[in-house]
Formats: C-alpha cells, structure tokens, sequence
C-alpha cells in the first residue's frame, strides 16, 4: 500500500479539499553504483576538504554562503536561512484554471498522485470531474519544504494529479540555438506527411515500450555476480552523412509500415527487417565474446 509524503488542502474560492500526495514514480527503478576502493572493495566516504588550510574539516566547520562577486560570499547563518525559506502552509491554492492546450509541456517537472483525505471524497470527485468536463487544468500554487512551487491540477483516470512546472526562468530559450534557415519544398513536406500519417497512431499505450538499456545492464550485472567476465563490445557509431533529402524520404515510404499496434491487448512493436538484422548482430557477437572470455570462480 502506497504512503503519502505529505497531506495539505487544495482551495479554491470557499471550497476547501483535504488531501494526499503520493509519489507518481519509482525512484527505486534506477541502477546506480556506488564508489568502492579498489583495493579492499569497501565503500568510501566523501570528505569536507579546505583547500586554504589544506585539511579536512567536520561538519559543524561549515557555514553556508552566496557569491555575489567572484569568490566573494556573504555568509547566512541557520535562523537566517529558516527566515528565507517559504513558509510550509501545504495548501494548494488554484489561481486559474487554464485550456490544458494552453501549457507547454515543456514545463512538465515532476508529477504526485492526490488522492482525497478523510472527509473530503466528495469534493475531491466534484473537482476532478469538473476538470475532465472543461478540458481544463487548474494552475495552483504550493508551498512546501521552504519552496514555493507552481503547479497545475489534472484529471487522469478517476483521480488527480499535480504536476510540477518550471518557472518561465528556468525554460531556455530556443533563440539560443542556431536553426538555421532551410527552406522546405513542398514536394518535400508531402512526402514527410506521409511518412508522418503511416506511423500515426490514436492512443499512447507505454506497455509496447521499455528500458532496453536498463535491462542489459541488469544482465551484465548477473554475469557479473555469477563470476563472468564481461569483455567491452563497443560498436563504432555511423558518422553523420549528408543525405538525398528527397530519395530518403522515397525510400522511407517504401518500406512497409513499422508502427506499433493500436491495440490495448498488442504485443512488442514490429521492427523492421534491417533494424531487426543490426540488433542482433551485436547481441549474438556479444554472446560469443563473452562465451570465449568466461571464466569460473
């Protein structure tokens, strides 16, 4: 049974809703690897060093500043930071509510569950229903652990969801980035159309997909516990080639259609053949190198 990480109230004119959050996904779900010292393979710990007295330094030393000018800092002590921080209200109060078309997901940070608390069922399912009748979303604003978050309310399925947003500020702009200034034929966006309208599909179903980089590396990480070797496979990647614009797309069209069945009940997505020939080529030579460089306890 999932825990909620926090309880607050969402509100909006006079109504007021007692609520959950609940993450929305799996930290657990990474593979990461720690730091060990490779003589004795124990973990190893990370120190505080001060370059200018050239020492390590406990935990009570430290202080915490901000640079104003290049290796200038003003210093900040606990009460200090505790009056800068957001008060905690853990309330969520809608502001607008907005065309969910109106917002970029560009702004989308990280995604919690709500789910109503004791007494508050009812209006819970009045809002999120209110919502999905609209088509609108509402912008509220959150406060919570000293920050103050700008958010949006959301319907999915029978429940809710608070989705996280960046500030405009933090949201790069594209005029950074050169575009350049390529004029597109229309002969040349007919094609691509179509190329477009063959793999088009009605609904997103993340069931036909998974992590195939997470998977091979929880295999390599077996062999590894079962005593294997595991010798490097690298595939020299192709350089990027100038190409026909036109014959690409012509030969794109040509090939039967490789997009994953709209189905509910689908299975994994067709490959096509050639994409099919160079995944398994590496994998059946990875195979045989490791095979040749295997050894036992």
């Amino acid at each position: 049974m999932p825990r909620p990480f926090a309880s607050g109230q969402i509100a909006f004119g006079l109504v007021s809703i007692p609520v959950k959050l609940f993450s929305a996904t799996e930290a657990s779900e990474k593979i990461s690897f720690n730091m060990l010292h490779k003589d004795c393979g124990n973990r190893i710990q990370q120190q505080l060093f001060c370059p200018k007295d050239e020492r390590t330094i406990s935990r009570d030393e430290v202080v915490k500043g901000y640079e104003f000018q290049r290796g200038q800092y003003v210093l900040f002590n606990e009460e200090e930071l505790k009056m800068i921080e957001e008060k905690a209200t853990q309330s969520i109060e809608i502001s607008e509510f907005l065309p969910k078309e109106a917002i970029d997901p560009i702004y989308f940070a990280k995604a919690n569950y709500i789910a109503p608390d004791k007494g508050g069922e009812r209006a819970y399912s009045l809002l999120t229903k209110a919502l999905e009748q609209t088509g609108r979303w509402a912008l509220a604003k959150y406060a919570a652990r000293g920050k103050q978050y700008l958010v949006i309310l959301r319907p999915l399925g029978n429940g809710m969801v608070m989705q996280q947003l960046f500030y405009p500020n933090e949201i790069r702009s594209m005029d950074e980035l050169d575009l350049g200034d390529a004029i597109v034929k229309d002969n040349e966006l007919k094609m691509a159309v179509q190329l477009a309208e063959m793999g088009a599909a009605d609904e997103f179903h993340p069931e036909n997909y998974r992590d195939e980089v997470a998977e091979r590396t929880r295999a390599l990480i077996q062999r590894k516990i079962e005593g294997e070797e595991i010798t490097s496979n690298l595939v020299e990647e192709p350089k990027a080639q100038v190409i026909d614009l036109m014959e690409a797309l012509k030969r794109s069209l040509a090939k039967p259609s490789a997009k994953p069945s709209s189905s509910k009940t689908s299975g994994p997505r067709r490959i096509p053949e050639k994409a099919e020939a160079k995944k398994a080529a590496p994998r059946a030579s990875a195979q045989k190198v490791a095979k040749s460089g295997s050894r036992s306890r």
